[in-house]
């Protein structure tokens, strides 16, 4: 994930690799076993007028929030099914020439579907 992105953009990334459709609210928090006890955190509810007692996730870029490597933080998306993601930063690296971000790592398994079994 580039640096200057922000938290919103690195959202649609990891929905998107999960071949989810980004159509829920989501937030990222600093408590990962219990969220609603969270002291930081980043929420789509802010960037869209409803009540938040954290900043939005639109105009906050990821560098701020990732300041040092090993800073982990829950991304949950929709609130009604509770997708869980862990988010770490696990280091940081130059650009490279040409390179076009974000992109996956690496890849284990088969993603879940969003909406329970397909038929």
């Amino acid at each position: 994930m580039a640096e200057e992105s922000t938290l919103y953009g690195l959202a649609e990334a990891i929905v998107d690799s999960f071949n989810f459709n980004l159509d829920h609210a989501f937030g990222f928090y600093d408590n990962i076993a219990k969220w609603p006890n969270s002291n930081e955190g980043y929420e789509l509810f802010a960037d869209i007028g409803e009540e938040s007692e954290f900043k939005g996730v639109k105009g906050t870029r990821v560098n701020k929030v990732f300041d040092k490597v090993k800073k982990k933080m829950l991304f949950l998306f929709d609130y009604g099914d509770e997708w869980h993601f862990i988010v770490e930063l696990k280091g940081i690296e130059l650009p490279k020439e040409g390179g076009e971000y974000p992109f996956v790592v690496e890849s284990v398994g088969d993603a879940p579907p969003q909406y329970g079994e397909e038929e």
